[in-house]
């Protein structure tokens, strides 16, 4: 069983998705695993990951668009606002989404379907700089 961490800082430049599966095919290729697990996780809690279509930028316009009418800024019923008026409603969006994501690999690359990409979605309106932590186990 062999196993490799590492983590790798992604520039935002404010809400939307950013396709991170170049950092992950790189690392799974770097670590001598032929068969195994990936584990995927963002070290904040108002951003998140997702595997989602990667072949049509309009998924990404529609997903944005839809979480933004999911959970708006501007709900005055909400007590969490010291970090500014985008920080709630982000922290809502990645508790809806998920911080970890795990991925199978074989023959030494981690297992997507054909139009599928991992993405950090990042919830706040200022650009932000993002840890994501990559774990692999498996066998070489």
């Amino acid at each position: 069983m062999h196993q490799a961490i590492e983590t790798t800082t992604i520039e935002t430049r404010g809400q939307g998705l950013y396709e991170i599966s170049h950092a992950v095919h790189d690392f799974v290729s770097g670590a001598g695993v032929a068969t195994g697990l990936l584990t995927v996780y963002v070290r904040h809690t108002s951003c998140s990951l997702l595997i989602q279509e990667n072949a049509d930028s309009d998924v990404q316009t529609d997903l944005n668009g839809f979480f933004a009418r999911l959970v708006p800024e501007g709900m005055d019923w909400m007590v969490h606002n010291a970090e500014g008026p985008d920080d709630m409603p982000a922290h809502i969006k990645a508790a809806l989404t998920q911080t970890s994501i795990g991925i199978p690999v074989a023959d030494g690359a981690p297992v997507f379907g054909t139009w599928q990409g991992l993405y950090l979605f990042e919830h706040r309106r200022r650009p932000h700089r993002r840890e994501v932590v990559l774990h692999i186990i498996g066998d070489a």
